[in-house]
């Protein structure tokens, strides 16, 4: 794909971000017009104080939210394909959201939340980097592991991360505590504040910007550790750098979600048909492709399904499943 059609497709996806979101502020249980969702967004003093309150207290926020958990895990998820040079790998498929999941569930079960907002945030992200760290390890120790190995090791440590959580959940002091982890797993965006977005906003922001800086390194790594060491790249800093803000990325998103699925799988893979292997192209229409994806799934999840609830993390899984599939099944040419 040349230079002018990946800025189209850019443009593209940036406007259908837009549309998108809008289409999100205004739909829901209270349901507002085009004029009045217009008038509540951009002159909230001579809007009704109830449209005025939906949209900036409840509806924009949560919007906020899943365009930055979107585009990170979906920026995460092309890094870690490239770094463990497997198709398969993201965050949840290598344990990382499991990690996180258990710094978060052990920080709920103990209180942090009333006692600090980013208390959830720090224990979400230690979770997510012991575990890219275990992977590091394996990756350097056994060098002759394929990259099917590798996944394998993820589901293992995603086995034993649900263990711990198990037991975490079980021997929690209040039973509002468990409610709040069990909902919490399931991956949600209901009541979903502008704390939140400060808490998502400067980890996910910051660390997508450091691996865009890193394309170069991350077309190498893909190519293998021998490619890329030929062409100056200094491979075992660069992964433990990379996994370590990739970390960084994935706990700040589960921090303030849960345990979302298939964004870091279906989004990479998807954009990768459309615009080609390169990062520099790869990275941004990821993050870009991801933040749609959970806005359209959130909206859907809030506004399709009437008095029903239905978590985002369920939708998400709902149709990222079926679409990774078809990317699965789908007869490469020769």
């Amino acid at each position: 794909m040349n230079r002018r059609s990946v800025w189209i497709t850019a443009t593209a996806a940036t406007l259908l971000l837009v549309v998108a979101a809008f289409l999100s502020l205004s739909l829901g249980v209270v349901r507002l017009s085009v004029p009045e969702t217009l008038q509540a967004l951009f002159r909230p003093a001579e809007a009704e104080n109830s449209a005025a309150a939906v949209i900036w207290s409840i509806r924009l926020p949560r919007i906020i939210v899943a365009m930055l958990v979107g585009a990170g895990l979906a920026t995460v998820g092309a890094v870690m394909q490239a770094i463990l040079r497997n198709p398969l790998a993201e965050p949840g498929i290598t344990g990382v959201s499991a990690g996180a999941a258990v710094g978060a569930v052990a920080g709920i079960t103990m209180g942090l939340a009333g006692s600090s907002q980013w208390g959830i945030p720090l224990a979400a992200f230690a979770g997510a980097a012991i575990v890219s760290l275990i992977l590091q390890f394996v990756l350097q120790t056994r060098r002759d592991l394929g990259p099917a190995t590798i996944i394998l090791v993820g589901v293992s440590i995603s086995a034993l991360a649900g263990a711990i959580i198990n037991v975490l959940i079980a021997n929690a002091h209040d039973d509002a505590l468990v409610r709040s982890a069990l909902f919490w797993l399931a991956g949600d965006l209901e009541l979903r504040s502008w704390d939140h977005v400060l808490i998502a906003l400067a980890p996910i922001v910051l660390g997508i910007a450091y691996l865009l800086s890193r394309i170069h390194a991350l077309d190498a790594l893909s190519l293998g550790e021998q490619t890329a060491a030929t062409s100056g790249v200094n491979v075992a800093r660069e992964r433990v750098l990379l996994l370590l803000v990739a970390s960084l990325v994935t706990g700040a998103a589960v921090a303030v979600s849960g345990i979302i699925s298939f964004v870091g799988l279906v989004v990479p893979h998807a954009v990768r048909l459309i615009v080609g292997a390169s990062h520099a192209r790869l990275l941004p229409l990821s993050a870009l492709g991801g933040a749609l994806f959970l806005v359209l799934a959130d909206t859907i999840a809030r506004a399709a399904f009437g008095s029903v609830v239905v978590q985002t993390g369920v939708v998400a899984a709902l149709v990222g499943a079926p679409i990774f599939l078809i990317l699965l099944l789908r007869k490469r040419p020769a």
